[in-house]
């Protein structure tokens, strides 16, 4: 479900369920918060196991449609935020298909590196819901408020090179957890402190609280609607 590796610099965490496309339930989600409790490296590199997905978002099993509470509530954006927050560097490899909340979870890292063939989009908009583990937060103060528009209202696949181009992903390479690893035990060479106050300060620079707390509302709305219409 979820692999972890540690060396003296960085740990690496790979989402295992190829057989879903790597698509997140709750027990993954809670093996995820659980495992970054025990992040004890300067850096963490997040990606998957295999060649294909880097995660199809969440498992359509699980979503709870007709229960407003678990929107408000929800486990990914509590999770996907502890990641943005945390007191360490950490790197997103984005080898295939990043959807959805696959694409959420990309989006909270610090960084992120893509292979030739990712592919980025959020769906949910199309299915009658919203994006609401953060891409409503995080992808415009990232590619500007014109881009994020296109990708969430217009339906927008941002391939790898476009992904480059407006500066969502800082490196593209042909093996993108290779070329992470690399750069996690390259930052960790940087001094911890710094690099950890440095990183509160950017991130305050973003107020995003209240921000969440609408996309969950909006998100609980719309879960309420589905659960009418059945």
């Amino acid at each position: 479900m979820l692999q972890t590796q540690v060396d003296e610099r960085t740990t690496t965490l790979l989402l295992d369920r190829p057989e879903r496309a790597h698509a997140y339930d709750q027990a993954l989600l809670r093996a995820l918060d659980a495992a970054l409790d025990e992040v004890r490296t300067p850096t963490l590199v997040l990606g998957s196991t295999g060649e294909g997905a880097f995660c199809a978002g969440a498992d359509l099993k699980d979503l709870p449609l007709g229960d407003p509470l678990r929107a408000l509530d929800l486990l990914s954006q509590r999770v996907f935020e502890r990641l943005a927050r945390a007191p360490f560097i950490t790197i997103a490899a984005v080898q295939g298909p990043a959807v959805g909340g696959g694409f959420e979870l990309a989006l909270a890292c610090d960084l992120r590196v893509v292979g030739p063939r990712a592919r980025m989009w959020l769906p949910e908009t199309g299915l009658g819901l919203v994006p609401a583990a953060g891409g409503c937060t995080r992808l415009p103060r990232l590619v500007g408020l014109s881009r994020a528009k296109e990708v969430i209202l217009g339906g927008r696949v941002v391939d790898a090179n476009a992904a480059l181009s407006w500066g969502l992903a800082a490196r593209q390479h042909e093996q993108p957890l290779t070329e992470a690893l690399a750069w996690a035990h390259e930052l960790s060479r940087r001094d911890p402190t710094a690099q950890r106050l440095a990183k509160c300060v950017l991130d305050e620079t973003w107020p995003t609280s209240a921000s969440l707390t609408m996309e969950r509302v909006t998100e609980a709305l719309l879960y309420t609607r589905k659960g009418h219409d059945g």
